[in-house]
């Protein structure tokens, strides 16, 4: 399970170096992905998998699930850590997430998100100032 938040640097390269912490669940191949809010999803592949397995059992039929397939699919790459723990992120992928040199990496449990820092503070303070709310609606729906 993937928790916490890391701050790192995006290398000149488009390369940033996964937590240690994260490292040792993240061996063999991974996927990385469009996320919501305008963050990266990083997926060991086989958990990946089974997330598109998920989307691709839907009714194809249904415009919406093809686009929210197509959203998590298109521009996602396979790639490995190198010997030195980093992966390395295409410039389309770099440019959907806004990432300049400070990158906030955090663990979301079976996934990692990469953020830009100053969009990751943006959304975390604003997270956190509307949290009570969120949590009790969702509760009063039986889903917490």
């Amino acid at each position: 399970m993937f928790l916490g938040d890391y701050q790192h640097t995006l290398d000149a390269k488009g390369r940033v170096s996964l937590p240690a912490k994260f490292r040792g669940e993240m061996t063999g191949r991974l996927v990385i992905a469009k996320g919501f809010e305008g963050c990266l999803y990083v997926y060991p592949a086989d958990r990946y998998t089974e997330f598109v397995d998920r989307l691709m059992s839907r009714d194809d039929f249904n415009p919406q699930f093809r686009k929210v397939r197509r959203f998590f699919t298109s521009g996602a790459v396979e790639t490995e850590l190198d010997s030195a723990g980093r992966i390395g992120l295409p410039q389309l992928l770099r440019e959907y997430a806004g990432l300049g040199k400070e990158i906030s990496i955090t663990g979301n449990g079976d996934r990692i998100e990469i953020w830009d820092s100053e969009q990751w503070n943006a959304y975390n303070g604003e997270t956190t100032a509307n949290i009570e709310q969120d949590a009790e609606e969702l509760a009063g729906l039986g889903l917490l």
